[in-house]
């Protein structure tokens, strides 16, 4: 599915990035595995980066080679650190690596960012968004203080500002065929399953008694790497929810059904 295809996959070490890595790399893809922490059984070539500083992003970008096919932007923090490195990891410093790569991208190249459940809220949240749109790294920490992002709300509104800026973005690089959407996942068995139980308390719980089992990376990287290749061609700018059926209750719960 991915034969011959250079992806460069963040969040690489560990969860969702790592099972992506492997399934892309078994579907034929030349894979650039990035991340802060180096993999214990990196797959292809590994570079270090930290995404919430600017020039260890720009150092990647110059690093990376000519001719990117797919970009997938995997790596984040969980809400249990503090909310400006979570804004800066999730958000402003995926956006700043995508735009910097664009130009080093071939013609039909594909973007996949991982945002979450959580950002499915984001119409409520849509003059911060809005502000957030020229956001830089070093910016970050006075922007979450002014508008009261702290605790849980950090990842709600990086994944929320996510989703917004990919449908914002369906068309900008149309001309050269890169398209972009993104992956929602819901509960996920991860590493950092925890920190979500833990900084949401009832509400997650909630949701954990609703679903019949907390997904796995096994269930997301495979529609990551789908939206990858050459057959999602004509899906732009949209979210897909990989969730177990959680968006589906929510949508229900919210419209009195």
């Amino acid at each position: 599915m991915l034969q011959g295809k250079k992806i460069v996959i963040t969040g690489a070490a560990s969860g969702i990035g790592a099972k992506t890595a492997e399934l892309a790399a078994a579907h034929g893809a030349q894979v650039i595995s990035v991340d802060i922490n180096k993999p214990a059984k990196p797959v292809g070539e590994f570079i270090a980066a930290d995404l919430s500083d600017e020039r260890s992003i720009d150092e990647l970008v110059a690093r990376l080679p000519q001719g990117i096919d797919g970009l997938a932007n995997v790596a984040g923090l969980p809400p249990t650190w503090p909310a400006p490195a979570v804004v800066k990891v999730n958000l402003v410093g995926l956006k700043r690596l995508t735009v910097s790569l664009v130009p080093k991208m071939a013609d039909g190249a594909s973007i996949v960012n991982l945002a979450s459940i959580a950002g499915l809220g984001w119409p409520q949240a849509r003059d911060v968004i809005q502000e957030s749109n020229s956001l830089q790294l070093g910016d970050v920490d006075a922007f979450c203080r002014v508008h009261g992002i702290e605790g849980a709300r950090s990842y709600f509104f990086s994944k929320e500002a996510l989703i917004v800026w990919t449908m914002e973005n369906r068309w900008t690089w149309r001309a050269r065929g890169i398209r972009m959407n993104t992956v929602s996942p819901g509960p996920v068995d991860t590493p950092i399953l925890k920190d979500f139980i833990e900084t949401l308390g009832a509400r997650a719980e909630e949701d954990m008694r609703t679903m019949d089992r907390p997904g796995t990376p096994a269930d997301i990287a495979p529609v990551v790497c789908f939206l990858l290749s050459d057959g999602a061609v004509w899906i732009r700018g949209t979210n897909v929810p990989v969730d177990g059926g959680m968006f589906s209750n929510v949508l229900l719960q919210t419209s009195g059904f």
